[in-house]
């Protein structure tokens, strides 16, 4: 019987956390064990603990110690203090300790792509996730509006809810800033901050508030990816025309390396025809040079009748003539004479 009495008699009301995740934690009066006047209540740093009667909260302690018995010590309590045997009877009520810690580290993504209107690409899609960090300002509104009547609540039955609200206000924020899809990478920080104002007022209708909210990752659909990936080979390529010609180069040296098989002749037929290519691209933008045509570089005139004959010729098409090749003339004549020659064929002069 005195055990069970000193059961019914709870001296020390106190919550030790030991999880990472609990945000309100209700004492164990189990059986409607008594809260005696004697009773001593300690709350913790970041803790807070809320007395509960019937169903309608009496008073809120914050971190401190706390005799039950003694009145100014405690403080203004009149609801509680209301009742109709105050503190002479045992107290049946609930007592609730709420976490006021910050819950860090807090995941948020995009479930689905988000849907924002470009500058430069158009319509496009991008995904992005990060993190969060959010705890409890108001412990009266947050037993009011989210808590029920279980013993331990932890962020699991919030979170869903805060990333919801998280990535709705993300979307607004994308929209009103206006950043490039090009420049998004660049603007993190200004993003959270805008996204922080955006999101203050759904968390404080909860009795909370969002500490803290990091963007780690926007990402890009992968056709964007892909052709900001190709506008940046290109402005290190620079000048194309001498990539294009280094790259056939370098697939004429790879086929030549393998040359067996019917895929390494196909590989050799392809690689002459662009080898082929390549130098006829490299003739033509090659500059053009300055001396400049003259039929007298492909063509001589026959010393018989005059014709204008090839000038690899050795007679000529139209008389038959021996060609003459010009070089060594009669000092007498004039007459073109031949290597090898003494005497010119025309007036007989010694040469």
């Amino acid at each position: 019987m005195f055990n069970w009495i000193k059961q019914q008699c709870l001296k020390v009301i106190e919550w030790t956390d030991e999880s990472q995740n609990t945000m309100v934690y209700r004492f164990p009066v189990k059986d409607r064990y008594a809260i005696m006047k004697n009773s001593v209540l300690t709350v913790r740093a970041s803790q807070v603990a809320v007395f509960v009667k019937e169903g309608e909260i009496a008073e809120v302690f914050g971190p401190g110690r706390y005799k039950l018995g003694d009145i100014k010590n405690i403080p203004i309590i009149t609801k509680l203090m209301s009742w109709k045997y105050a503190w002479e009877t045992p107290y049946t009520g609930e007592v609730y300790f709420v976490n006021t810690k910050q819950f860090v580290s807090q995941k948020w993504g995009t479930t689905n792509p988000i849907m924002m209107r470009d500058s430069e690409f158009g319509m496009i899609r991008i995904r992005s996730y990060g993190t969060y960090g959010f705890r409890v300002t108001d412990p009266k509104k947050f037993l009011e509006e989210l808590f029920g009547t279980t013993s331990i609540y932890t962020t699991q039955y919030i979170t869903d809810q805060l990333k919801r609200i998280i990535i709705s206000r993300f979307s607004d924020a994308l929209g009103e800033a206006g950043i490039p899809a090009l420049d998004l990478a660049s603007k993190y920080i200004e993003l959270g901050d805008l996204i922080l104002k955006l999101v203050a007022p759904d968390f404080a209708q909860y009795g909370m508030e969002i500490s803290s909210l990091y963007i780690e990752n926007i990402s890009l659909p992968p056709e964007v990816e892909k052709t900001m990936d190709t506008r940046t080979s290109m402005g290190v390529i620079g000048d194309m025309n001498t990539f294009t010609r280094y790259q056939s180069a370098h697939a004429i040296r790879e086929a030549a390396s393998n040359p067996g098989g019917e895929a390494g002749s196909g590989i050799g037929i392809g690689a002459g025809l662009a080898m082929g290519r390549m130098m006829a691209d490299a003739m033509t933008s090659a500059p053009a040079t300055s001396t400049p045509a003259s039929t007298s570089a492909s063509t001589i005139r026959c010393t018989g009748c005059g014709a204008e004959i090839p000038s690899d010729s050795a007679f000529c098409s139209r008389c038959g003539a021996r060609v003459v090749r010009a070089g060594r003339f009669c000092s007498a004549c004039g007459e073109a004479v031949e290597e090898g020659d003494t005497f010119c064929g025309k007036c007989g002069k010694r040469l």
